[in-house]
């Protein structure tokens, strides 16, 4: 699928991001953040699977649940890119989450959840990927960073994306539509590795 349409999948952008289901916090778009240095996270991708917010179960449960990131499909072992100049600040392989990635970019933090690899001590490997990702490592935004897997609780190969904004949740579907639209409309290159 072309760059252009997976943004456009997503509709009509808007500015004012929910930080929070819970707190009706709003982060407008008054700041200048160039959302053109932002990379899409994931190479191949195919669908969104599941959006932010109370969804139901997704392993089969009773009752709804609340679903802190969005979903991308895309073939086991595809490339995730960062998607933004950040640094690694934890690495981990023993939640739910699977084995992951999270960073910090400023006053926002981005998890990169169901990686292929694992986790030795403060860093994450992906040998057969040929990535190694650590605590403190500086990332730039595009860099590959690992491969989707299926690890942690999940129930087929997708990238789980969530993303906070000075510690409060934010619905990356926003995020891509502000990144769509600072496009003109226009392709979002898919950069290469840095």
């Amino acid at each position: 699928m072309k760059p252009k349409r997976w943004l456009a999948m997503l509709g009509a952008s808007t500015f004012a991001l929910t930080l929070s289901p819970q707190s009706g916090q709003t982060f407008e778009n008054k700041t200048a953040i160039d959302w053109r240095s932002g990379s899409f996270p994931v190479e191949n991708f195919q669908a969104y699977t599941s959006p932010f917010g109370y969804r139901p179960s997704a392993t089969g449960g009773a009752g709804t649940e609340f679903h802190s990131g969005l979903d991308f499909a895309a073939p086991e072992g595809s490339y995730i890119r960062n998607w933004w100049t950040g640094r690694v600040i934890e690495v981990s392989d023993n939640t739910a989450c699977g084995t992951m990635v999270r960073i910090q970019s400023g006053s926002w933090v981005h998890v990169y959840c169901h990686m292929k690899g694992f986790v030795s001590g403060n860093t994450m490997i992906d040998r057969a990927g040929g990535i190694q990702v650590w605590v403190g490592q500086a990332i730039p935004a595009g860099a590959r960073i690992g491969r989707v897997g299926m690890t942690g609780r999940t129930t087929g190969p997708h990238l789980h994306w969530g993303l906070k904004y000075q510690g409060s949740l934010v619905n990356p579907a926003i995020v891509l539509q502000a990144m769509y639209a600072s496009q003109g409309r226009g392709q979002l290159s898919a950069s290469k590795p840095r």
